[in-house]
């Protein structure tokens, strides 16, 4: 008997099983026993039983209903009989540290057959690790946590301190030297921005926007203004046990009375002999209900000033409800007279501002580049669903409407992407202080792109998905999670229309004095 004889008289042994009390189907080559199944499954016993599934190959309309995820769970495995003869599957488990076959799914540097002038063997090697990393390690723990509200585990935190991942997300610098970075596939004299760029882009693969914040963010935003005006004594004193994860830290600038309008701050800092005394509030404040330390901009007599401040009594934080996961430890912050060393000072008192402001330009840069990295995930999400959902009798994609979406959104996160890596190949090339001066108007108009843009992706995506884009779990749960948290980029280090104007202003301020039409 040939092969192809065989696998017909097995499917004709499958359609035998198509009753109530014996029910067997085909997906992807598998032959599943769902006899005792079939009354706990989650649509309803009836779902398994109408022509076209019981007793048949259902592989078509399993995945116009599940992620192929679901077969590999080991309550569902369990139920596979066998294989059909000769046939193979042709949907597995993605192996860890994979890069994505489907169209636009990857940055054009990592597509076989493309070029990119900026990527070099080793960031290439980071990249295979990072990318294992966050498959085998964060990933399960972003899952979990994202549902069920719980800071980062521990377990967690340690191991991305142990590969030095936090260290690596402050940037190339002095802080990495002696450092094994990642298993030791980079060094520390190799490390630059576009190594520090691969980190960012692979956290947002997880398509968990609060638990990508709760991903120790606020030491990514809160530890530079340590590392860059702390004093020798106290970065001895607080970088290495933030460094290890013994403790975190959170940025403390927004306030409740001054969000984007950094200048209108209104909490007040005190020096009472050794001591600053602060009193006021901050809000939204990223990993504040779980931080051990904050760094806290303040106005004081003598002018703005930034300090780092320990968790006291007198420093208290409450939860605030945000249309994201509690993961992400958003807080209210009360500083009832809490105390600080005035050698916790950051910088010179009186240049607070200028501090904060220049903190920006890095925290805008990591969050348009896991904004835009998310924004390519929902279009690989789009791409597979309108490839693989049966709609009047033809594919989605057989629509020119949905092609028309798909175009519109391929289009947008490969410009990003090429604005992106321009400004990430300057600041390679840039001192800290020349990216201040030359950046921050560039910096401001593109993340003002890329969250419009993801504001548009993610409309055409629950558009493309329909009921499934609006529902939290199954086949379009990331799409309803991107499309309920898109609007975070928007806001968080500077809402999106400040930054427009911020750009232009700096434009018009490099206006030539001799230029006319």
């Amino acid at each position: 008997m040939s092969a192809k004889q065989l696998k017909e008289f097995e499917l004709k042994e499958v359609a035998k099983h198509n009753k109530e009390g014996d029910l067997w189907i085909v997906v992807d080559s598998r032959v599943y026993d769902l006899t005792k199944f079939a009354d706990m499954h989650p649509g309803g016993a009836a779902v398994l039983y109408v022509e076209g599934i019981a007793g048949k190959d259902a592989t078509r309309a399993f995945f116009g209903l599940h992620r192929q995820e679901v077969l590999h769970r080991p309550q569902y495995a369990r139920l596979q009989i066998g294989t059909l003869a000769g046939e193979k599957p042709l949907v597995n488990p993605p192996t860890p540290g994979e890069v994505s076959d489907v169209p636009y799914a990857e940055p054009t540097w990592l597509v076989k057959g493309f070029k990119s002038p900026y990527y070099k063997v080793s960031h290439r090697r980071f990249h295979t690790a990072m990318r294992a990393f966050i498959d085998e390690v964060v990933l399960p723990d972003a899952t979990r946590c994202e549902e069920n509200g719980k800071r980062i585990s521990q377990d967690v935190v340690d191991k991305l301190c142990e590969a030095n991942i936090l260290a690596m997300r402050l940037g190339p610098g002095k802080h990495l030297k002696g450092r094994t970075l990642l298993g030791g596939v980079v060094t520390p004299e190799e490390f630059d921005c576009f190594h520090e760029l691969i980190i960012h882009q692979e956290i947002a693969r997880c398509g968990t926007r609060g638990y990508m914040d709760g991903f120790l963010a606020g030491g990514a935003i809160g530890i530079p203004p340590v590392l860059n005006y702390g004093s020798p004594e106290l970065q001895a004193q607080v970088i290495p046990e933030l460094l290890s994860g013994k403790k975190f830290i959170a940025l403390a600038i927004s306030e409740a009375f001054a969000g984007s309008d950094v200048a209108g701050l209104q909490t007040e800092a005190r020096r009472e002999g050794d001591e600053w005394v602060i009193s006021g509030t901050k809000k939204w404040i990223t990993n504040g209900t779980f931080a051990d330390y904050f760094t806290v901009a303040a106005r004081s007599p003598e002018g703005y000033v930034a300090i780092l401040v320990p968790r006291s009594e007198e420093l208290s934080t409450k939860a605030i409800k945000t249309s994201y996961s509690p993961t992400a430890g958003t807080a209210f912050v009360t500083f009832d007279k809490a105390r600080a060393p005035v050698a916790n000072t950051l910088g010179k008192v009186g240049q607070g501002m200028n501090i904060i402001l220049s903190n920006f330009n890095h925290e805008r840069w990591f969050i348009m580049a896991m904004s835009l990295s998310t924004q390519r995930l929902i279009v690989k999400e789009c791409l597979l669903w309108a490839n693989q959902r049966q709609i009047f009798g033809k594919t989605l994609a057989s629509q020119a409407v949905v092609r028309s979406k798909l175009a519109a959104m391929i289009s947008r996160v490969e410009s990003a992407q090429a604005w992106l890596e321009n400004i990430t190949y300057q600041m390679d090339h840039m001192s800290y202080a020349e990216m201040s001066d030359k950046l921050a108007g560039t910096i401001a108009l593109c993340k003002q792109f890329i969250t419009q843009t993801g504001r548009a992706t993610a409309q055409d995506a629950t558009q493309v998905f329909g009921g499934r884009g609006i529902t939290k779990t199954g086949m379009g749960r990331l799409i309803e999670n991107y499309q309920r948290t898109v609007a975070f980029d928007a806001i968080l280090g500077g809402a999106e229309d400040v930054m427009g104007d911020l750009g232009v202003r700096q434009a018009l301020k490099r206006m030539p004095k001799n230029a006319r039409l």
